[in-house]
């Protein structure tokens, strides 16, 4: 069975790609639609980031603006609420404890944490390999893998300093790990939360706010640059598309039509 799977490179700058060697996320870029400018919400912070991403909605909307996690100030379901309650079965694979609360109690069928994205630069391989486990023996509908390290390599060292470089080239034996592990038929989209600037992010510049976003699998164009403007609010809906499932009527992204052939 095929899965869908989101893969969460935090931090990762697109101006960064051309300058590491990373030969698994080439091989993606070369069969996926994808966008170097997508834009991610402000304020750019990972929890308020993520919450956009998996809900589809701004923080304004949501609450949630730094990385304490709070009730959400205006309820609604997200992505894997939506998919639970259409019979898909959900994974998550995660270094920052911070995610957890990105769901309700009942929606996942597995999930994994591991606390290593700031003591070990092997973290996101760790996380990379339990997810290829699992999904090698349950193979979920959907799975999300986060990797968390490049973030991490930017707030010590900073942002397209040499060390920052280096972690994406450690990252993309990780994702180098996933591609080669997942099922024929299988989609795959990744992105960054935000990008980052010296050795903090968080504000509206373009370093912050600009995202990779990624797209590969059966139907969807391959070797295409999309033209159209994407949001990470735009994630949510165009997963549920690749799930089969109906996308919230309260989510304000929109499924990029344009990259399915």
């Amino acid at each position: 069975m095929a899965t869908t799977v989101l893969i969460m490179t935090d931090g990762l700058r697109p101006d960064a790609l051309p300058l590491a060697n990373t030969p698994a996320l080439d091989r993606l870029l070369a069969r996926s639609s994808y966008t170097m400018r997508a834009t991610s919400v402000w304020p750019t912070m990972t929890l308020p980031c993520h919450t956009s991403i998996f809900h589809s909605v701004p923080p304004t909307r949501h609450g949630i603006m730094s990385n304490d996690w709070q009730p959400l100030a205006r309820p609604l379901p997200g992505l894997l609420e939506q998919a639970q309650n259409a019979g898909k079965q959900c994974a998550f694979f995660y270094n920052w404890e911070n995610l957890r609360d990105l769901s309700r109690p009942g929606s996942l069928a597995f999930a994994y944490f591991r606390d290593n994205c700031y003591t070990d630069p092997d973290a996101d391989l760790v996380i990379a390999q339990a997810a290829v486990d699992y999904m090698r023996a349950d193979r979920p509908d959907f799975a999300f893998v986060y990797l968390g390290t490049i973030d991490a390599a930017g707030h010590m060292h900073g942002w397209m300093s040499a060390p920052y470089l280096a972690q994406i080239e450690r990252v993309d034996t990780a994702v180098a790990l996933l591609l080669d592990a997942l099922p024929a038929g299988s989609h795959i989209l990744l992105q960054s939360d935000h990008g980052g600037h010296d050795r903090v992010h968080g504000t509206d510049q373009p370093e912050d706010m600009l995202i990779p976003w990624l797209v590969a699998g059966p139907g969807i164009r391959a070797g295409y640059e999309i033209e159209t403007a994407v949001s990470l609010l735009d994630t949510a809906p165009t997963l549920a598309r690749l799930l089969g499932i109906p996308p919230h009527p309260a989510w304000e992204g929109r499924c990029i039509a344009e990259l399915f052939e």
